[in-house]
């Protein structure tokens, strides 16, 4: 059975298409991708220890904004509160702490969490749900083989 960090990869690279195409009606064509270790919980490591993978999309020293930096605040938000954070800033801000983003753009399914940043909050979702969603599916064919 392959990896979950090579899984992870594949996933990224069945999207991108999609995010390619996404990108053609988004403000900017630059993203910062996040997944965490679903192997790895709150209370077993620290949450640089539980990122299993991270991605840039476009010229990232060019970049302007700290998307790596926020696109990591929205997935530690996610991950420490296992639920994507426009549910938790919408329905449950008592959870919310300092440092956290008020910008969404995470996903969580099942024990996958996802963030991305660097376009519209609602596309940085989208695309770490289609990542999200193809993570626990290929992991499906996997132990189907």
């Amino acid at each position: 059975m392959r990896s979950i960090l090579e899984i992870t990869q594949d996933a990224i690279d069945i999207v991108k298409p999609s995010i390619d195409k996404l990108f053609e009606r988004t403000n900017r064509k630059e993203l910062h991708i996040v997944v965490m270790n679903p192997h790895v919980k709150p209370w077993e490591g620290s949450f640089e220890e539980a990122i299993l993978y991270e991605e840039s999309l476009g010229t990232p020293e060019t970049w302007n904004i700290e998307f790596d930096r926020l696109a990591r605040q929205k997935a530690k938000q996610a991950w420490r509160e296992s639920t994507s954070n426009i549910s938790l800033q919408s329905q449950h801000p008592t959870s919310l702490r300092d440092e956290d983003v008020l910008f969404y753009g995470s996903f969580v399914y099942g024990n996958v969490v996802v963030a991305c940043s660097g376009v519209q909050q609602w596309y940085d979702m989208l695309i770490s749900g289609w990542i999200a969603v193809a993570i626990e599916q290929l992991t499906m064919h996997e132990y189907q083989m």
